[in-house]
Order: C-alpha cells, then structure tokens, then sequence
C-alpha cells in the first residue's frame, strides 16, 4: 500500500524523468537547428563534415540516454513497488543470517543490475561508438574488461561491505559516523592503489618517451612547482579514438598520463598547454576541494540513513516489508538519485567554474593560442558538438561550452 513517502518519491521520479526527456528533446532539437552550418568562430578549423558528424554523434548519444532512462526507471520500480527487493530478502532471509545475509542481497541487486545494463553498454561501445568510428575494442576485450571489474568488485567490495555492516551493528546510535570515517579513509586508500595496483589490469602504461616533448612538459612541472611519480603513456587506443589526460594518485604515487591517441594527434606546444590546463586544477587545490565535498555530502547522507533506518514508513513506502542495515543501504542508493537529481545545475555550474579557472591559469603558464588550439582539435576528434542547447549545457556539462570557453580564452 502507498503512504506519503510512495506519493513523493513517484512525484520526484516523473519530474526526474520528464525533465530529462523535455532536456534531451531540447538538445536534439536545437543541435539538428545548426547541424548544417560551421560556428563563425569555428568556420577556419572545422570543416562542414566534422561539425555534421558531431552533430549526428551528439543526438544518437542523447537518443541513447532516452533508451537507458527506460531501463533505468524500469529497474528501479521492479525492485521497490514491484517487490523485487522484498523478494530477494524473503530469498536470502531464509538460507542466511547476519553478516552474510547482508552481502549476499546487496551482490544480488548489484548484479541484476550490471545484468540489466549489459545490453546498453554493449550497444553503446559496438553501435554508437562504431558507427562513428570510435570504438577500437573487440567483443573479447569487452568480455575481459566485465571479468576483472567482477573479481575487483568482489575483493574490494567484500571486506569493504563486510566492514560497514558490522560497524552499522555494532556501533550503537553513532554508527553512521564510524562508517563515514572508514568510508573516507578507504577511498583515499582506493585513489593511492589505483594507478600501480588497479589501473594496469586493464590499460598498458609505459614511461613516454619523447625527449624533447619531456623536457618541455618537466620545464612547466618545475615552473607550477608541481611533482610527480613519472609521465606515462597509456594505450586508450585500444578501446577507444577519443583522447585525454590526466592526473592520478596522490603523495608519492602522483602521476601525468596522455592517451597515445592525444599525443598522436597534439603539437608538442599543445600538449603543453592541455598539462598546464590539468596542473591549474592541482594548483586551485580542485581535487581536494571534491573530495572534500565527496566526503560532506557522504556524512550527510550517512546521516539520514541513520534517521530512516527506524523508520517503517519508508522501508514500506519503497515495496519492503522489512527493516535491517542492509535494505537501508539499498534502497537509499535506490532513491537518492531521484530526490538529489535538481542539484545536478549546482554541481555542473561548480565545475564549469573550475574550468574556466583551470583555463586561466593554463593561458598564464603556457599559452592560450596552443590551449585554443588543442581544444578545437579535441572538439573535432572526439565529435564534440559545438553548438549545443544553452539549457541542456547549463543543466548537465561539467565544461563550459566551446564557444564560451574559447571566447573567455582570446581575453586572457
């Protein structure tokens, strides 16, 4: 039976989910409006055919998401109001108890779900991506990549879930700050092993080995005072033609990776530029300052588990009729994303501002020419559309459009 919170959760899900339509139909509508002229600010590097492309790329992707949404919302309602949660406690309550029974429902609906998603990721890599000429992974490595984020998700997961179980048990009424401790202090943990423990199963890194390209980007590190474990190559080729780089680790593990497919395609000078974009994040301290948020708004939520984890109206607002650590866990990981989904614009506008920031310091140590034109061939290569709608960007891009973006350069 439906109470209050059923009615608000249902009222949150059909603003979510018609928000999202009415924001992709908008993208859509306003991307295939200019698909068939150049930006003037773009007309001198990007040919006609590279903007339609991007165009094209663009809406398949947005017609894409409109597809996961529909199995998205169909999971989500399968496991509260349509009693598959429920079914699954009955199923697991019956054969174990305790710390185990918790582990095995929480693998049960992580793995319906990756189930559920299956479809859509192979579809996204081996259509989309493959039509417009990106994807470079073969059904083998596909497969390969679904075995080892299995076995990891089960070695890390395992004692990790384990460990916040037992502390929701044990901990009394202040359990939830115990778990958010060990919470933080095991993600950090996670972003130190990553680069020398996680990341090589599934990429190759070798050190790169241009001299005169390290020399040049050793020259910027020494000027932003910036240290770091080495400059690595990593072979993105072999999944994908998009391109990238990046920073990762932190303390002693701290390192630079270029994808080989953005130094196949970038100037030395370029190259430069796109790392100086990258070190004025590490100089504007933006990393920490989201992890520290990561970790805010991990307490707050850890906090309101706390509160509802009492409480009978919203376990069977959602579908279940039972209450234990586990089920909270789950079905707050259900519905969060539902009720949070309007402080998406906040996160985005936060981000944006990052990257203007990154931007500027990128023009002071390097040069915003090499900046512009780096990104104009990144825009080309990865089919980046350079005229999206101002509402959809607003709402869901985590960096500012071209056009801006470019223009706020030009000044600098």
């Amino acid at each position: 039976m439906l109470n209050a919170f059923s009615v608000s959760f249902l009222v949150a899900l059909i603003v979510m989910c018609a928000l999202r339509l009415w924001l992709g139909q908008r993208q859509i509508s306003w991307v295939l409006a200019h698909r068939a002229v150049v930006p003037a600010g773009f007309a001198d590097r990007i040919n006609l055919d590279a903007h339609k492309k991007a165009a094209d790329y663009t809406v398949a992707r947005t017609r894409f998401g409109r597809a996961a949404l529909l199995v998205e919302v169909a999971l989500l309602l399968a496991f509260t109001f349509g009693g598959g949660l429920q079914d699954l406690h009955e199923f697991w309550s019956a054969r174990v108890n305790g710390l185990p029974y918790g582990i095995a429902l929480i693998f049960s609906v992580m793995l319906l779900a990756a189930v559920a998603d299956l479809p859509l990721a192979f579809y996204h890599q081996f259509v989309v991506e493959a039509k417009f000429g990106f994807n470079r992974m073969t059904i083998r490595l596909f497969v390969a990549d679904l075995l080892k984020q299995a076995i990891l998700v089960v070695v890390i997961g395992t004692p990790a879930l384990l460990a916040v179980l037992w502390l929701m048990e044990q901990m009394g009424p202040l359990w939830w700050v115990y778990v958010w401790l060990f919470w933080c202090v095991f993600n950090l943990l996670i972003v130190f092993l990553y680069p020398n423990w996680i990341a090589p199963l599934f990429n190759r890194f070798v050190a790169l080995d241009d001299e005169r390209l390290t020399a040049r980007v050793e020259r910027l590190l020494a000027r932003c005072g910036f240290t770091s474990s080495g400059l690595f190559v990593m072979d993105g080729s072999k999944r994908s033609g998009h391109g990238n780089a990046y920073f990762t680790g932190f303390g002693k593990s701290k390192r630079i990776v270029f994808f080989d497919t953005l130094l196949a395609r970038l100037q030395a000078a370029e190259v430069e530029a796109v790392l100086a974009h990258e070190l004025g994040h590490f100089k504007h301290r933006h990393v920490q300052k989201r992890i520290a948020l990561l970790f805010a708004t991990a307490l707050c939520l850890l906090a309101v588990v706390a509160q509802l984890i009492d409480s009978s109206w919203f376990f069977s607002g959602l579908g279940v009729h039972a209450q234990n650590a586990a089920l909270a866990l789950i079905l707050v990981s259900l519905a969060g994303p539902v009720f949070s989904f309007l402080l998406t614009p906040l996160l985005r506008f936060l981000s944006r501002r990052d990257e203007f920031a990154a931007d500027r310091y990128a023009a002071a140590n390097a040069s915003a020419s090499d900046l512009i034109a780096a990104l104009v061939k990144l825009y080309e290569d990865n089919a980046a559309t350079l005229t999206p709608d101002p509402l959809h960007s607003l709402f869901y891009d985590s960096h500012p459009p071209a056009a801006l973006r470019i223009a706020r350069l030009r000044q600098a």
